[in-house]
């Protein structure tokens, strides 16, 4: 536990110090935050609604998606996880210290939007504030499985990068962020419910905001949940120490397993 603690107050202080984790974790998304509140609010007044929720989700997944990965990836490459087997170090604590450490780093950006919004955009504040924090937690949870798995599955930074596109950008422009799901097509809105963004933007509208959900709210916050359990499970699974090692368990495609609980979400309404 003192090794594990020790491996957490290291990575955390290592997220403010190193410029480049500094600006994806506190200074990405908090200038995206002011752009979109000072750009969108004028454009469209209604966006200002889910300012708070919507930006938090923004935040959260670009960190995972663009932070973690790469700090798995370059750790396999550069043979720090040789040094953590030789050392018997299991693969679940490698795995926890980055998904923590982002998650207390997007929990710092999170307060400082929801402290900012109203006095700088008028924007509301969470109706109800313990149903905001279990789906924000719920959102946490999901993000940081996909982002462990998208790091195990990748040989290197570049494929990394494109898995989590995959993710990044449809989220964005399809998640319920900028454009609330009931106006857009109904193919659409079949394709954001399979995105982690939308089943979080849904859960906040419904259960923490006040708004409408456009499907069943807690749905969503179980599907999140589940995809982030079965994202580490697969991660663990899928674990390699070295990149030279070709005898790796499973096949990449298990990776869509993450989207199964979205899947049944639909299903289930």
């Amino acid at each position: 536990m003192t090794a594990f603690l020790n491996h957490f107050s290291f990575e955390f202080r290592t997220g403010i110090r190193d410029k480049n984790l500094l600006f994806l974790n506190y200074l990405f998304p908090l200038i995206f935050y002011l752009m979109m509140g000072f750009i969108m609010a004028d454009i469209n007044p209604g966006f200002v609604e889910t300012i708070v929720p919507g930006m938090a989700v923004f935040a959260v997944m670009a960190a995972y998606l663009m932070g973690v990965p790469v700090f798995i990836v370059k750790a396999r490459e550069d043979g720090i996880f040789r040094s953590y087997k030789v050392n018997g170090v299991p693969p679940l604590p490698i795995l926890l210290v980055p998904a923590l450490t982002t998650t207390l780093h997007m929990t710092i950006v999170m307060l400082l939007i929801t402290l900012t919004a109203r006095p700088l955009f008028n924007a509301p504040l969470p109706a109800t504030w313990w149903t905001f924090i279990v789906v924000f937690a719920a959102f946490a949870v999901a993000m940081a499985g996909i982002s462990v798995m998208i790091g195990v599955l990748s040989p290197s930074t570049n494929f990394q990068v494109m898995l989590s596109q995959l993710i990044f950008i449809p989220s964005v422009l399809l998640g319920g962020m900028m454009v609330p799901l009931n106006i857009l097509p109904t193919a659409a809105v079949s394709v954001a419910r399979l995105l982690p963004a939308a089943q979080a933007m849904n859960a906040f509208n419904g259960l923490a905001m006040g708004l409408q959900a456009d499907f069943n709210a807690w749905v969503s916050v179980a599907a999140l949940v589940a995809s982030g359990v079965i994202g580490f499970g697969l991660a663990i699974y899928m674990f390699n120490w070295d990149p030279k090692n070709a005898d790796q368990r499973g096949h990449m495609l298990l990776g869509l397993l993450v989207l199964l609980p979205f899947a049944l979400g639909i299903l289930l309404g």
